[in-house]
């Protein structure tokens, strides 16, 4: 089991993923560069959305699959934009676009009350119909800032205020991120179960 197969044509969400994975030995492979169109994300919590994509992409390439679904939940918003983060401003959205909506809608809420948080669901499946996929999950505190800052990362990163380091996530490198993200929690944790899970039928 040395491929697998990302449920996802994000290349920033492949190249960080590829790096934390990359102890085990394990090639990622985007769903993108094998032909497989992105899956309907149907699901109303990110857990069934990552099922409904790491199924997609399993099926359609008889590769083992691990997807993550993932998003921002700001308190002030009730929880959005959630499973819709990364279309909050339209299908088509970009990175730019959704900040600039997710700031637009919280233009007059006070900094005490801007707290949010990433979260993270991976899902694994050793096949398109495994029974018993691996799900891990990971979240990370943070506070949305007025304006964005920093080049690292990509999707919310530059308006998320970590306070424990004292600066956003887009200024972290890769390997402080990974330290401390939702995503790095969730990977480390899937990496824990994985050794145990690589070798059943």
């Amino acid at each position: 089991m040395s491929k697998i197969v990302l449920a996802s044509g994000n290349i920033g969400k492949l190249r960080e993923l590829s790096q934390i994975l990359s102890p085990l030995g394990l090639e990622l492979i985007a769903q993108s560069d094998l032909n497989v169109p992105e899956a309907d994300e149907t699901g109303l919590s990110f857990v069934e959305n990552a099922l409904i994509k790491a199924r997609n992409a399993s099926l359609l390439t008889g590769l083992p699959a691990i997807a993550d679904d993932s998003g921002i939940e700001v308190d002030a918003l009730h929880g959005a934009p959630g499973i819709f983060s990364s279309r909050y401003a339209g299908p088509d959205a970009s990175d730019t676009d959704n900040i600039q909506a997710l700031l637009e809608a919280m233009k007059d809420v006070p900094e005490t009350e801007r707290t949010a948080r990433f979260q993270c669901v991976v899902v694994f499946m050793r096949h398109a119909e495994d029974p018993t996929p691996l799900i891990c999950q990971g979240s990370w505190q943070g506070q949305i800032l007025q304006s964005p800052l920093g080049d690292e990362g990509f999707g919310y990163d530059p308006i998320f205020w970590v306070a424990e380091t004292d600066c956003t996530a887009a200024e972290l490198s890769p390997e402080q991120k990974h330290a401390i993200s939702h995503r790095g929690k969730a990977m480390r944790q899937f990496m824990e179960e994985f050794k145990y899970t690589r070798h059943q039928p």
